[in-house]
């Protein structure tokens, strides 16, 4: 049993930190331009904003597990399989990147207003603006959400494994639940536990520092 728990372990691990470097790769453009985008912002876009916000609320609206199924086909087009640890970061990243997005998006509509007008007066360029004032000055509470998204991913890792997409929440269901194994469970239950309270414990660490400068 622990060969295959700390098997799963890795699974896990491999299958929420590459959906999560998507995510953030991909989230965080997303909500500049929500931000940049929006009516009064710095660039004049607002039927693009819309549309894209009309985007991201619809995948945020689908439930994990639907969106899972719904992406089987993208998913085998991608990776080739539909199981397995690789098909699972599919729906995986597209699920946790418009959650990341909008998270990401009111940590930079809280940056004050003062300091944008300031950088403008001085004679920055939009993506200087952005840069050097707007990503700075929200950073502790992306870092924050960035936190609750890893946390939110580990949950819906163990939700694929329903569809063997491998990892802790395939290893709960075909060696504790349909075996009856309530070790095996319990141990699982454990593991997921652990790993949350350590991303969140480490994300907490990297806020503060980041609030202290």
């Amino acid at each position: 049993m622990y060969d295959r728990l700390w098997q799963a372990f890795l699974d896990t691990v491999a299958m929420v930190g590459v959906s999560a470097l998507v995510a953030l790769v991909a989230g965080i453009p997303l909500a500049v331009f929500l931000v940049l985008a929006a009516p009064g912002g710095l660039v004049h876009a607002p039927s693009l904003q819309r549309l894209l916000a009309a985007v991201i609320n619809a995948f945020r609206a689908t439930p994990f597990i639907v969106l899972l199924v719904a992406l089987l086909p993208l998913t085998r087009l991608l990776t080739g399989t539909t199981i397995g640890v690789w098909a699972a970061v599919v729906p995986l990243s597209i699920s946790a990147t418009p959650f990341f997005a909008r998270i990401a998006e009111v940590s930079l509509r809280e940056v004050d207003g003062g300091l944008i007008e300031a950088a403008q007066a001085m004679g920055c360029r939009r993506w200087h603006i952005v840069w050097h004032v707007l990503l700075p000055e929200a950073l502790p509470g992306i870092v924050g959400g960035f936190t609750i998204t890893i946390v939110s991913m580990i949950g819906a890792s163990a939700m694929a494994g329903a569809v063997g997409a491998g990892g802790l929440g395939d290893m709960a269901i075909r060696y504790g639940y349909q075996r009856f194994d309530t070790t095996v469970m319990a141990g699982v239950i454990a593991v997921l536990v652990a790993m949350v309270c350590a991303v969140q414990l480490a994300g907490d660490m990297a806020v503060r520092r980041l609030r202290a400068r």
